[in-house]
């Protein structure tokens, strides 16, 4: 149950750093640039995200063995 919360927590995030994104390249587009610089910014956040998705994974599992 608590991992169905937070899969759908990060789905949310998930979709709100999509339309960010867009809006970036959007803006980006218009100002001719920087590029390279959203890529480095996608891919750190990428890794990171993936990183506290696991560790919150693992956070959940623990607290799940716990006893009641």
């Amino acid at each position: 149950m608590a991992t169905d919360t937070l899969d759908a927590a990060l789905g949310r995030l998930e979709q709100a750093l999509s339309r960010v994104e867009g809006a970036i390249a959007h803006q980006t587009d218009r100002n001719g640039g920087a590029g390279h610089e959203l890529a480095s910014l996608k891919a750190r956040h990428r890794k990171l995200k993936d990183t506290v998705a696991q560790e919150l994974r693992q956070l959940d599992l623990l607290l799940a063995s716990l006893p009641k």
